[in-house]
């Protein structure tokens, strides 16, 4: 247990009469990149929202920390919603919940300060005065992702990261994941609907369906036999047993292009 930094044990969901989620039991290793993976409606969303406390469960999950007591928890959503004609810069929404006055009096020096050191973290510090309904998609996941740093966080729970990032950006995304979680040990959970990047990001993987149907390192986990159980037999896979230096299709893209989840 030590070792782990989440345990899920028995964790079932039921929303408005449907069981989303049934006797989930998976781990996510301390200090690892770890990512769930399955098709759409899989529950993979719904596993997030029972950890972050926002939807009732049964079963137990159970979070450790270096101090004993509960971790702190960042968070990314896949998407956030609001009105793009808002007039709130960055600056202003980066320190909204943490500034004591408000922030239509204006931000102070030490709050700039501070969001500027966490946007110069996600290679974003350019965009500190920008009208944040302006951002593209792949600039806004950055400014998320420095307010869930802003938690100091243990554990960091993102949701489809990429979602919204072109295949150029969603690298950038990922590189600096890497080397923010190196820097500054974290736990990642995030989940994906894109093997390729699990493949070459991820130290841990779980596969789900509603239930797990696998889980352990992608070179391992990430094969025909797993991924046709997750998937269905839709995934022409040109893999066998591993993916860890191969490509992925889907029998119906026919140009390549990735499968949405």
């Amino acid at each position: 247990m030590s070792s782990s930094a989440i345990i899920f044990e028995n964790v079932s969901v039921k929303l408005g009469g449907n069981l989303i989620l049934e006797n989930v039991s998976a781990m996510v290793p301390k200090g690892s990149c770890t990512a769930i993976v399955g098709p759409n409606g899989a529950g993979k969303t719904t596993l997030l929202l029972a950890l972050l406390g926002e939807i009732p469960y049964q079963g137990r999950i159970i979070l450790n920390s270096k101090e004993g007591i509960f971790p702190r928890i960042g968070y990314v959503p896949q998407r956030l919603q609001f009105d793009r004609g808002m007039p709130l810069t960055v600056l202003e929404f980066l320190s909204i919940g943490i500034q004591r006055y408000p922030i239509c009096l204006g931000v102070s020096s030490f709050n700039r300060q501070r969001a500027q050191s966490y946007l110069k973290a996600v290679k974003a510090d350019r965009l500190i005065d920008y009208q944040l309904g302006v951002l593209s998609g792949g600039e806004l996941q950055r400014v998320l992702l420095a307010l869930a740093l802003m938690q100091e966080p243990e554990i960091l729970i993102l949701d489809e990261p990429a979602a919204g990032v072109d295949f150029h950006g969603e690298i950038i995304f990922c590189e600096i994941l890497e080397s923010l979680r190196r820097e500054r040990r974290f736990t990642q959970l995030m989940v994906s609907h894109d093997l390729s990047t699990v493949t070459h990001h991820a130290g841990h993987v779980i596969c789900l369906n509603r239930k797990v149907a696998a889980e352990g390192p992608p070179q391992e986990v990430l094969n025909h036999e797993n991924l046709t159980a997750v998937f269905g037999l839709h995934m022409g896979l040109i893999a066998k047993g591993s993916i860890s230096d191969k490509e992925l299709e889907c029998s119906s893209c026919k140009e390549g292009k990735k499968c949405q989840d």
